[in-house]
């Protein structure tokens, strides 16, 4: 038997394997089991993990650090890369908004700490360090210890006031979304109101009636709007036309226009009259509407195309067809002539059915290619990411600088290059299946060893004659912040129930709290949002640290 008891105790790459492999396992199979409808999902391995570190489970320190270090790292950077193309169109809609509510959690967080100093006796400096654990904001203690040395105070029970709140802090968010949800959450807040805004175009037709667009060419008629759109297919008596730039439009013509929902308006003056006819449907079988002419979604797999401007292509000139729309993940956007392509788009070409074929050797639509995971540019990204964390950045006034550190400088490397990466003609392209499963390993192994690390002297800190008075302070910081700014933000209609979890999750730099909201609600706004304000949550939070300390310790 002693082999069977060498896999679990003695430390060994064998036994690292192993132990987490269980906690994983254990917490995931748990993690399915609902409680009055509730469970907690991935977050379960965070609690498996502190049983098995209760029970005397431990990995060798060095690999448990890796591990935790390597589980953060892929899942930060995966969820960047994942965002990226979606980040900076929803960083100029909604992204200051989302900033703001974030900030709301934040300064009613911090004063409701400052509130309980005289309330519970609680020293300053361990009201700092459940702070920092009830915001589960490592760099924030990091700066606030420093703080504290340098004004010549002890900063020795500032750690382990924050490992006592840290369990719960992690907690304290899931608990505060169960509870908005169950009850004052309406199924109309579950709607996802962020999905029209992927779909960036409309489908229209128009007949041709107005003489200031008769007789010119299509060329023409483009520059006598600034607006944005596509003629696909010019139905003209029994004859089927994919038009050109030279293309003459006459009375009479019907146009099939591809443009922005915002603009049908403005097309239908432009043309003429709109033929009441809905061609958004899902249903829609194009290639049964004529005979004439196909439509076909290509994949672009052809390296050399990634990042080139779809006008760089030539494909009227060059094989006769028309790019419709061209779909991103989960985003549709218009074929204009300045869209830079991306290596795994699905291009929508209309044309006769040789000039398609041609096309589609041109764009490489190799499908198979294309379900391959490109690992090294994964790894490469992370690599970037963590140099990114190391950078100290001074800031007037403060004594130390601060750093991205392990989460925030692979999460905005990840958002940098899936947002820019075809600009530098990087192809950073991932299935969604692929990144899905990164992003649940990576957070699996992080929790893992976080509850691991935080079960053997979980108990006995708590058991303490001041731990149970600690654990019920940081729970409170965590839950009454995030209750309060999220049941208001809630009131406001503005944002879906998705979004507002990713703002309160961002805020108290939770990524458990993160995977569990992505794992019981539909859609990625709350990964969306979670990834704009993370980066300007942590900021604040680790100068906040430094500041009561400075200002109101002395």
């Amino acid at each position: 038997m002693d082999w069977i008891n060498s896999l679990f105790t003695t430390h060994s790459s064998i036994q690292t394997v192993v132990v987490l492999s269980m906690i994983i396992a254990c917490g995931l199979a748990l993690g399915k089991l609902k409680v009055m409808g509730v469970s907690l999902s991935i977050a379960f391995v965070f609690f498996v993990g502190i049983l098995a570190g209760h029970l005397g489970f431990s990995i060798d320190p060095v690999v448990l650090d890796y591990a935790e270090t390597f589980g953060l790292a892929i899942f930060v950077y995966c969820l960047g890369l994942h965002v990226g193309p979606n980040f900076f169109g929803s960083l100029r809609h909604e992204g200051m908004s989302e900033n703001l509510w974030s900030l709301a959690i934040i300064i009613v967080g911090t004063l409701f700490s400052l509130l309980l100093i005289p309330l519970t006796g609680v020293s300053l400096p361990d009201m700092v360090g459940l702070l920092c654990g009830a915001t589960t904001n490592t760099p924030a203690l990091g700066a606030a210890t420093q703080a504290l040395s340098h004004l010549g105070m002890s900063s020795g029970t500032v750690a382990l006031a924050t490992a006592v709140s840290y369990p719960l802090g992690v907690l304290g968010v899931i608990i505060a979304m169960v509870i908005l949800r169950k009850c004052f959450v309406k199924p109309a807040d579950l709607a996802l109101r962020s999905v029209d805004s992927n779909d960036h175009t409309y489908i229209a037709e128009f007949e041709v009636i107005n003489p200031a667009t008769t007789e010119k060419r299509i060329i023409d008629v483009s520059h006598m709007t600034h607006l944005k759109f596509i003629i696909s297919r010019i139905w003209r008596g029994n004859e089927v036309i994919v038009p050109t730039a030279e293309t003459v439009l006459k009375a009479n013509d019907d146009l099939l226009v591809i443009t922005n929902k915002e603009d049908e308006g403005a097309m239908e003056i432009l043309f003429g009259r709109k033929i009441n006819k809905d061609w958004n449907k899902e249903a829609i079988d194009w290639n049964a509407i004529d005979t004439q002419v196909e439509s076909r979604v290509l994949v672009l797999t052809r390296t050399g195309l990634n990042g080139k401007r779809l006008g760089e292509l030539h494909l009227r000139k060059s094989y006769g067809v028309n790019v419709s729309r061209v779909i991103r993940g989960d985003i549709k956007l218009l074929a204009t002539e300045d869209l830079r392509l991306q290596y795994g788009d699905r291009v929508t070409v209309v044309g006769q059915r040789e000039a398609i074929n041609h096309v589609e050797g041109y764009f490489g639509n190799s499908v198979k290619t294309l379900n391959e995971p490109n690992i090294g540019s994964i790894f490469l990204g992370i690599i970037l990411g963590l140099a990114l964390g190391t950078i100290p950045i001074s800031i007037p006034g403060m004594e130390s600088s601060v750093r991205l550190g392990i989460a925030g400088g692979p999460i905005i490397m990840g958002i940098i290059i899936g947002a820019l990466g075809p600009k530098l003609h990087f192809i950073s392209y991932t299935t969604r299946s692929a990144s899905l499963m990164l992003r649940k390993l990576g957070l699996s192994l992080y929790l893992a060893c976080l509850g691991l690390d935080a079960g053997k002297d979980f108990f006995g800190t708590v058991m303490r004659p001041q731990g149970l008075l600690w654990v019920g302070i940081g729970a409170l910081i965590t839950i009454v912040p995030v209750l309060i700014v999220g049941l208001i933000a809630l009131k406001t209609k503005k944002f879906d129930f998705g979004t507002i979890c990713g703002i309160l999750c961002g805020s108290m730099a939770n990524p458990m709290a993160l995977g569990y909201a992505n794992d019981t609600l539909k859609g990625d706004t709350a990964s969306i949002s979670y990834a704009s304000v993370y980066p300007l949550g942590m900021f604040v939070r680790v100068i906040i640290a430094q500041i009561i300390v400075m200002f109101f310790a002395t």
